[in-house]
């Protein structure tokens, strides 16, 4: 039997935080994770091996922080575990016994037993499992005409980069215009025209019927009867939590299957703490339960998690999930952070919204300048920023991270007003328009004339 002080089961993005953060907190404890993949990629950085990276092997976790770290790594896989015992039995049959237990355990992508076809032949999926996905890159490469179910984050860059390869490729979205569950209308309508701009082909409003074929896909039925030749099918339909492991030892799911947690990320079982995919989510400002999957999000809560393994501190908590997203296409991004204006009205907030286009360097003519769009999402009543959104070039991931400070602090607009910036011709906007701080100053002006 193997004994360590805390095991940590899942070897991505949260599992890996939360062992680096442990150990750096409790160096005098023994921590082992244990992961079934051989090698953990980067989760975030998938949809670009199949064409900005050579290679899955460029969108690999190295696992010499886990080693410099001194955190102890085993590849296999946990089938059951024993929360009185504090034991966990391993396929191979060797038994590992923990103090503290990290459940960092994923999700995996979602395949609907309802849509017919599913399992041809060339319908992949996108999970975060580098054999899977070179399998697939592979038998990609001499076909032509894919079609990506799902207009999400995942499913438009795997589009964007499948179409950089020449690949003829088109996108499928339920709702009116791809990222529509994540962007307000008008930037979610820019990103949509960006993406069909760059050769991607996009059906919406849509859902699909069935894929169709004789063993190997042939083509794709939509629910309004078009049908879309494919030599293959992405399916990008969203991923649920990976939860059966621990539903089988009897800690508690919620009502959308999560696992649920507290504020310090521990299950109702003693000793066992559940982060990233796999954990309970709630929203920052509406505290509702919600299905937010996020790579940034998971290694938040792992560090609070690290830190709260045998010290709880008040202050290190996760008090909700901001949401911030953020994609990018070619020299053109888009990010999001807290509620959209559509979700502030539907929740019953009474808001205002205030936007500025400026540009991110200055002076505009200077090569590389792109115009840059805030949009603030502010309480009326007192000025608190509920959520932005940004588009521009590479720097509106940064700024829409502001945003999110910002809506973390419960900061309001005329704290933003005040904010004191560096500024730089060839790195930002001008001081003198600096678009968040201008969008600021327009929604002040609009709650002050309500």
């Amino acid at each position: 039997m193997i004994k360590t002080d805390v095991l940590v089961i899942g070897g991505s993005a949260a599992g890996l935080v939360a062992a680096l953060t442990g150990k750096s907190h409790y160096p005098e404890k023994d921590f082992l994770m244990i992961r079934k993949e051989k090698k953990a990629v980067v989760p975030c950085g998938i949809p670009y091996i199949f064409g900005s990276l050579e290679s899955s092997a460029q969108n690999v976790i190295p696992d010499t922080d886990l080693e410099n770290a001194g955190v102890n790594l085993v590849i296999g896989e946990v089938t059951k575990i024993d929360p009185e015992g504090k034991t966990c039995l391993l396929a191979d049959g060797e038994q590992v016994a923990y103090d503290k237990l990290v459940l960092a355990i994923g999700s995996n992508p979602v395949k609907p037993k309802w849509l017919k076809g599913a399992d041809l032949e060339n319908v992949f999926t996108v999970p975060k499992d580098k054999d899977y996905l070179d399998l697939a890159m592979d038998k990609l490469q001499d076909k032509n005409k894919i079609v990506v179910i799902g207009g999400g984050f995942i499913g438009v860059e795997l589009s964007d980069e499948l179409n950089k390869r020449g690949k003829e490729v088109t996108v499928v979205e339920i709702l009116p215009y791809v990222l529509g569950a994540v962007f307000d209308e008008e930037l979610a309508l820019k990103a949509q025209e960006i993406l069909i701009d760059r050769g991607v082909k996009v059906e919406v409003g849509a859902g699909v019927k069935e894929l169709c074929g004789n063993g190997k896909v042939i083509s794709v039925m939509l629910q309004n009867g078009t049908e879309l030749d494919a030599d293959a099918v992405i399916l990008s339909m969203g991923y649920k939590p990976n939860v059966e492991l621990a539903e089988k030892a009897g800690i508690e799911t919620n009502e959308l299957g999560f696992i649920k947690v507290d504020q310090y990320l521990r299950t109702g079982t003693p000793d066992i703490f559940a982060i990233g995919d796999c954990a309970e989510k709630r929203d920052f400002i509406t505290n509702k339960v919600i299905g937010a999957m996020l790579a940034s999000t998971a290694c938040a809560e792992a560090r609070v998690t690290g830190m709260n393994l045998y010290k709880l501190e008040a202050v290190r908590t996760f008090t909700g999930t901001i949401s911030n997203f953020a994609t990018a296409f070619g020299e053109h991004s888009f990010g999001v952070a807290g509620v959209t204006e559509d979700i502030a009205r539907a929740e019953g907030f009474d808001i205002i919204t205030a936007s500025f286009e400026g540009i991110d360097h200055h002076p505009g003519k200077l090569a590389g300048t792109h115009k840059q769009i805030v949009k603030l999402v502010v309480a009326k009543d007192s000025g608190l920023i509920l959520g932005g959104a940004v588009y521009g070039s590479r720097s509106a991931g940064e700024i829409v991270n502001v945003i999110g400070l910002a809506i973390q602090n419960r900061m309001t607009v005329s704290s933003l007003l005040t904010m004191q910036i560096g500024t730089h011709p060839l790195l930002t906007a001008p001081p003198t328009a600096y678009p968040l701080i201008k969008a600021a100053e327009i929604a002040l002006r609009k709650i002050r004339d309500k």
